[in-house]
């Protein structure tokens, strides 16, 4: 399942969750979002040990400047309330999973 993430709801379900997170910044204009969208939902489905969240930066300013998003897709994990790695732009499955390894 993914979660809408707000900058209302960041602490409690990304800083302070007890599973590895992954947050896509997103934007309905965004081609490369789009087709990264049903990657990342086969990831949430897939994987019930980690929390998967999208952020859209449009309706979510905040968040997208403190977390310095220059460019969209933007990939970041986080584990124990730390960033652990993140990718920018459009990346396969393969590279989405490497990421939380």
């Amino acid at each position: 399942m993914e979660l809408e993430i707000t900058t209302e709801n960041f602490d409690e379900l990304v800083l302070n969750s007890d599973k590895t997170v992954l947050v896509d910044f997103w934007a309905d204009w965004c081609g490369p979002c789009k087709m990264l969208s049903p990657v990342i939902k086969q990831i949430a489905e897939e994987r019930n040990d980690i929390v998967v969240g999208k952020v859209n930066v449009d309706e979510q300013p905040g968040l997208g400047v403190k977390y310095k998003i220059a460019s969209i897709p933007t990939v970041i994990v986080f584990k124990n309330g730390e960033i652990t790695n993140k990718s920018i732009g459009l990346v396969s499955k393969a590279e989405l999973l490497s990421l939380l390894a």
